[in-house]
């Protein structure tokens, strides 16, 4: 079981992103650090701080759920696709850090928010 990012365009053939649930839950712990906090202080990932004290464009993405369908409506993917492109160029820069599969999944996520942003569909989750 996993987790796939797709454009809501209906086209079968469009790239997508797909993780492991564990794997999908290590991308955002890495997003998260990136963006100056530990995923796991927060409320749905253990524990207690609120999401109201996170300031971040790729809070559609990280306070979610990871399981049942759903959508980013375009502005979202518009909102999140800019720190995301930096923060994967960052990853790919540093000696240490996130490791391929990561950055591979952080390419796979930009690619899928630029389809849906050129052809103004959501970015749907199954």
């Amino acid at each position: 079981m996993g987790l796939v990012i797709f454009p809501g365009n209906g086209d079968v053939a469009t790239p997508d992103a797909q993780w492991s649930y564990s794997g999908f839950h290590r991308f955002r712990k890495h997003l998260a650090a990136a963006e100056g906090f530990d995923l796991g202080t927060l409320v749905g990932f253990g524990g207690d701080r609120s999401w109201d004290s996170v300031q971040t464009s790729l809070l559609p993405l990280l306070n979610r759920p990871d399981d049942g369908g759903d959508e980013l409506p375009v502005a979202e993917c518009a909102q999140m696709l800019p720190r995301l492109v930096e923060i994967v160029s960052q990853w790919r820069a540093q000696v240490s850090g996130p490791d391929q599969d990561d950055i591979q999944h952080g390419v796979d996520l930009i690619r899928v928010l630029r389809i849906c942003i050129d052809q103004n569909v959501p970015a749907c989750f199954c």
